[in-house]
């Protein structure tokens, strides 16, 4: 059910007799840094932005709506955590828990709102109004919470996420487009983003379609486009010119050798089944080992040539936290 679908992730304070949402749900965690936004990955190894960056009008008021009806519901004194998934346009209910999470302190830099302590106070019995904390949107401000993974340290470890949590630290990037603070959030967690160079795409059957307005961003930013064969060939279908990479069982010289020769800058691979994971996992700690950005979800994808578009238009600003809180 849940193999396209996408996490999102509502956090909320309430007190008895004032129940409306502080914040906008922060959400769509176009999983950036080769993870991927399915559910079924801990949410502590995605990436996440704030304010809604891919989300429909709609589908966030109805989020906002289930929300506020499910703290009234646990008559929720304080914080609340809700996860949801969204597919087809269909909202899926994940899971509710009455608690502050580890997301909190990223909604609390980014907007500038310490969310923790107002709810211990609502938990001891102030109430919101008088705290003098009402709905606030964000401004122009566009925040982005990116995973720090620690498999360079690590050679044979298996790079690919499950359900348990896998990295060790996080990062925030803060700017007035999302482009942006993209480029801001993978930058601080040690990767490069190229502006020039060749871009090795992999990509399932179900990818293809979408993996092609991908590749046609990056071939009118000036990238060179490789991929396998079949990924080539849907390509060049749509007029896309790409270069024929071997797989890593197919003969050489295949797409491992090209990123050891320093032919490749940015990969993009979405393996489904065991030979593509057998590929996946040797492309993956190839890139890690020599700082190429090896992105697994189109979601990503899309986010790092909003990100590369950025970089290309110019020096990133600086905005101090401190201008913020």
């Amino acid at each position: 059910m849940w193999n396209r679908s996408r996490s999102i992730r509502s956090n909320r304070s309430s007190s008895k007799k004032n129940r409306t949402p502080f914040f906008p749900p922060w959400a769509d965690r176009p999983r950036s840094i080769s993870r991927s936004p399915w559910p079924n990955r801990d949410s502590g190894d995605s990436s996440c932005v704030l304010p809604p960056y891919m989300i429909g009008e709609d589908d966030y008021e109805s989020i906002c709506r289930q929300t506020a009806l499910l703290a009234q519901a646990l008559n929720v004194k304080g914080l609340i955590n809700v996860q949801f998934a969204l597919k087809d346009g269909e909202i899926f209910l994940l899971e509710v828990n009455p608690r502050a999470s580890r997301t909190v302190p990223f909604v609390s830099k980014a907007s500038g709102i310490p969310w923790a302590k107002i709810a211990a106070r609502v938990m001891c019995g102030r109430k919101l109004k008088d705290l003098g904390v009402l709905h606030r949107e964000p401004g122009n401000r566009v925040a982005v919470k990116s995973p720090v993974f620690p498999f360079i340290k690590f050679p044979n470890v298996q790079t690919y996420l499950g359900p348990e949590m896998r990295s060790t630290g996080e990062v925030m990037g803060l700017d007035t487009s999302f482009g942006g603070a993209f480029a801001k959030a993978i930058l601080a967690a040690g990767h490069r983003l190229p502006t020039a160079g060749n871009v090795f795409i992999s990509v399932n059957d179900n990818d293809k379609d979408k993996a092609s307005a991908v590749a046609r961003q990056l071939h009118d930013l000036g990238f060179g486009i490789m991929a396998t064969e079949g990924t080539q060939r849907a390509f060049r279908k749509i007029g896309i010119p790409c270069r024929k990479v071997f797989k890593v069982e197919e003969g050489r010289p295949n797409s491992v050798d090209m990123i050891i020769n320093g032919e490749i800058q940015l990969v993009i691979n979405t393996p489904l089944g065991k030979v593509s994971r057998y590929d996946e996992y040797n492309i993956g700690r190839v890139a890690m080992a020599r700082g190429i950005l090896c992105l697994t979800t189109l979601s990503a994808a899309w986010a790092a040539v909003n990100a590369i578009r950025s970089l290309m238009a110019g020096p990133l600003s600086v905005i101090a936290l401190q201008d913020v809180i």
